[in-house]
C-alpha cells in the first residue's frame, strides 16, 4: 500500500493538516518542524499524488512560458536557454511543471496560448518579452489571466507585473566605457525595433553620448536580425563611410557575434582596430574570439524571479503589483581597448 499523509503525520508525531501544510511550504510552519516532516516523508517513501491534488485545488501545477518569436529561433539564441534555466529552477522549487510554446510565427504563439488558457493546461503564463502590437498580453489581459512579463510593459500597460533589468541606465554605462577608452566614432547596432528592450538601449546610448557631447551620425546606427546576411550588410555599410566607427555597441551576444565574424572576414582585427561590446554575458561571450566584453544582465535571475512572481501571485488573490529590475554589470573581457 502507498504511504499516506495520514501515515506520515502519525510517525513524525504530528497532525495531518501539519504535513498538508509542510506540502505547500506554508509560512506557518516552522523550519524545525518542515525539516522533521519531510526527513520522515523520505524515509517512508512519501510522494504527493498530484492528480489528487489537481482536482482538489483546480490547479494544474504547470506555468506557461511565451516565447519570443519563433521558439527555433529564440533556442538558438542562449539568452532564452539562460532564462529557461531560471524559469525551471523556481518551479522545480515550487513543484511546477512548464509549459512552452512551440509555434513558429507570432500567430501560431498565440494560438498555442490561446490552448492553454482555454483549455486550462496552465495556471498562469510568463511572456519572455515586451513588444508593440502584441497579440498575447492584451488577451492575457483580457480574460483576467495570471501572468508576469520579463520586460517592461508599454505606456498603457503599467498594471503588469514584470522583470527585467534598467536597460537605459545600462546601455548609458556601455556607452560612456568605450568614451571612457576614448572612442568618439561609436556604431550602433540593435535589433527588432518592436520591442522595448531594443528602443530602452537605444534611448540609453542617445543619452549618454549628448551628454559628452558626442554627435552620432545617423550613418552609424544599424539593426540586425538573428542572421549572418544582416550583420555582413550592417557592416560592411559602417566600414564603408568616410571616418568609420572604432567602437561598435550590438545590443545581443548572439548578434554580436555574427557582427565579429563579419569584421574577421573583412580584415578587421578586434580590438585593435574595432572594439566590440554587447549585452547579456551569455556563453557566446565567453567562447568568442577574442572573448566579448558584454554586459551581464543575468538572465538566470529574470527567469527566476519572474517565476518566484507568478508563483506568489497565484498563490494569493490580493498580491501587491510589483516589478522586479534585476541589476547588471560590465563584464570586462578582451573585445574592446583604448583609442590611441
Amino acid at each position: 500500500m502507498s504511504v499516506t499523509i495520514k501515515d506520515v503525520a502519525k510517525q513524525a508525531n504530528v497532525a495531518p493538516s501539519t504535513v498538508s501544510r509542510v506540502l505547500t511550504d506554508s509560512p506557518r510552519i516552522s523550519e524545525k518542524t518542515k525539516r522533521k516532516v519531510r526527513k520522515v516523508m523520505e524515509e517512508m517513501g512519501y510522494h504527493l499524488n498530484f492528480s489528487g491534488r489537481m482536482l482538489v485545488q483546480q490547479s494544474t501545477q504547470t506555468i506557461g512560458v511565451v516565447m519570443k518569436g519563433s521558439s527555433s529561433h529564440s533556442f538558438d539564441n542562449p539568452f532564452f536557454s539562460d532564462v529557461l534555466r531560471g524559469i525551471s529552477a523556481s518551479c522545480h522549487k515550487h513543484d511546477y511543471s512548464i509549459n512552452i510554446t512551440t509555434g513558429d510565427s507570432e500567430d501560431a504563439i498565440y494560438r498555442d496560448v490561446i490552448k492553454m488558457v482555454q483549455g486550462k493546461r496552465v495556471d498562469g503564463v510568463i511572456v519572455l518579452y515586451s513588444k508593440e502590437d502584441d497579440q498575447v498580453v492584451p488577451y492575457l489581459r483580457e480574460r483576467n489571466f495570471p501572468f508576469v512579463m520579463i520586460g517592461k510593459p508599454t505606456a498603457d500597460a503599467k498594471d503588469i507585473i514584470y522583470v527585467d533589468n534598467d536597460n537605459v541606465q545600462a546601455s548609458k554605462e556601455v556607452a560612456e566605457f568605450l568614451i571612457n577608452l576614448g572612442h568618439e566614432k561609436i556604431g550602433y547596432i540593435g535589433g527588432d525595433t518592436h520591442f522595448e528592450v531594443t528602443t530602452a538601449r537605444l534611448t540609453g546610448f542617445q543619452q549618454a553620448v549628448a551628454a559628452y557631447g558626442i554627435d552620432i551620425p545617423d550613418r552609424f546606427y544599424k539593426n540586425i536580425q538573428l542572421n549572418s546576411g544582416d550583420a555582413k550588410k550592417a557592416v560592411g555599410e559602417l566600414l564603408s563611410v568616410d571616418e568609420p566607427p572604432t567602437a561598435l555597441i550590438v545590443t545581443d551576444d548572439f548578434n554580436a557575434l555574427t557582427v565579429m565574424l563579419a569584421l574577421q572576414e573583412q580584415g578587421i582585427r578586434i580590438p585593435e582596430e574595432m572594439s566590440v561590446i554587447s549585452f547579456n554575458n551569455t556563453i557566446i561571450s565567453r567562447l568568442a574570439n577574442p572573448p566579448l566584453t558584454t554586459v551581464d544582465t543575468q538572465p538566470y535571475q529574470l527567469g527566476y524571479e519572474s517565476a518566484d512572481c507568478l508563483v506568489a501571485q497565484l498563490g494569493s488573490d490580493k498580491m501587491f503589483k510589483k516589478s522586479v529590475i534585476v541589476p547588471t554589470v560590465i563584464v570586462e573581457r578582451d573585445s574592446c581597448m583604448t583609442r590611441k
